[in-house]
Parts: C-alpha cells; structure tokens; sequence
C-alpha cells in the first residue's frame, strides 16, 4: 500500500507518516520544507520518497499527480490559517491560504480520484476541521476553506455512492491541536488543544474502519452538534468572543 501525505513535514501530517509507516505503508512525503521532509523520512521504517514543492502552485499540483500516480491512500492535509478583521488581514497570505486550503485539495482530489474510481479501490482523507462546520468571524478565510472541504467531500461521497463505487472519502475534522498551526496564523489558543500523534492514531484507525466524519474528542463532537442546531447568527456571536481571546 502506498500513501501519499500533503504538509508532511509537521504536526498531523508528520505523525500520520509515522503511523502509516508503522503500519508497512510506502510513503511519498509533500510539503515545502525540504530539511525536515529527509528528517522525517530518515527516522520511518518503511520504503517512502520526498516531494518537496510549494502546492500554491497548481502547476506544481500536477507534477506531484504525473510523478506519482500510483497511489492507495491520498491524505490532502497542507494548510494554515490567519487571525483578525478582514479589512487589516493580509491579502496576499490569503490567497496563499486559499491556493494551499483549497486549490491543493481540489486539484489533487480530481487528479487522484479519477484513477481510484477506475481501478474501483482507493481512499481519501481530507483535513477539514469543526471549523468547516460554523462561521468563523476574525479567522473568516480559514473558516471559509474548510467549510468547502467539508462540503465538497460530502458531496463527492454521495456522488461515490451513487456510482457503486469501492472508493472511500473520509474528512477529519479537529478543534485545536498542538501543532505549528498557532504560530502560522498568529494566534493563541485557550482551549485544550488535542496531542497531534493521538490526533493521527485516530484518523487511521477511522480511515481504516471507513468513516467519513471522523471527529477526534467528546468536546469537538459537542461543537459540530451545536454547529447544526444553533442559528448561525447565534454561532458568529460566539466565535467572535472564542476568536478575540485567541488574537495574542
């Protein structure tokens, strides 16, 4: 089985790597830090290849998908975020955050998604989070991607189902891990933020077992309940207040 991980080169991407490689994968390694992607690969047990690229290019996307088409598991989980008012955040970090939110996974899900249906086997995961659930006021662009990876996944499933097909889409979905996502966005998390390899053991043991919302912690399961159930005007009211204590 060989798997391939986006933004490999830390937090959840990088413990996924090592739980996939305990577990006989071959890997092919994606992210821009080319250092810590040979760090990485160096300490895995298994057979695995370094890509390092900027995926904000899509270009760059296709390369990756004509290099190394012959994929088992694509695991699309490259991203970071920003924190503040829309008017004073930077336009070009969120493009950037669009283009590695977003366009990365569109492109490679397309890419890859087409051969799995044709050879009828393959799996999918990608990293959404609760965030993709609610609105998201002062984080609006992160918010805002992951919301259209929860829903482009959740259609595509549907779409699977409706063409008998062997291939599998799973999104995980975290509140706060402890990863280098804080300093990336500027922000301070106040809330209990989840271990990053507990994190990775529980998406592949969900990916494995073929769930498509996979959900890590009590708490955040209690966040997308309340997602559903509570007006969204409510919702913005109550991550604006979460939002202002995470702005360091």
């Amino acid at each position: 089985m060989k798997a391939l991980i986006t933004g490999a080169s830390s937090g959840i991407g990088r413990d996924m790597a090592r739980v996939l490689s305990d577990k006989g994968y071959e890997l092919v390694l994606v992210a821009r830090d080319e250092e810590n992607l040979k760090k990485l690969q160096s300490e895995l047990k298994t057979k695995s290849t370094v890509f390092p690229t900027d995926l904000t290019n899509v270009e760059n996307c296709k390369k990756l998908y004509e290099q190394e088409k012959d994929i088992d598991l694509l695991i699309n989980n490259a991203g970071f975020g920003d924190c503040g008012f829309f008017n004073k955040t930077s336009l070009d970090k969120e493009l950037a955050m669009i283009s590695t939110n977003v366009t990365a996974y569109h492109v490679l899900m397309k890419l890859y998604l087409k051969d799995m249906i044709e050879k009828n086997s393959g799996k999918i995961l990608n990293v959404a989070s609760i965030a993709g659930f609610m609105p998201g006021p002062l984080m609006a662009t992160y918010y805002a991607t992951k919301s259209y990876v929860v829903r482009i996944s959740e259609a595509i499933r549907q779409e699977l189902k409706k063409l008998k097909s062997n291939v599998q889409i799973s999104i995980l979905c975290p509140g706060p891990v402890s990863t280098n996502f804080n300093k990336v966005a500027n922000v301070k998390f106040h809330l209990r933020e989840a271990n990053s390899m507990d994190v990775a053991k529980y998406a592949i043991r969900k990916v494995e077992a073929g769930k498509f919302y996979i959900i890590p912690g009590l708490d955040v399961k209690i966040a997308k309940y309340f997602g559903h159930v509570v007006p969204d005007t409510v919702l913005a009211k109550i991550c604006f207040k979460m939002q202002q204590r995470k702005l360091k």
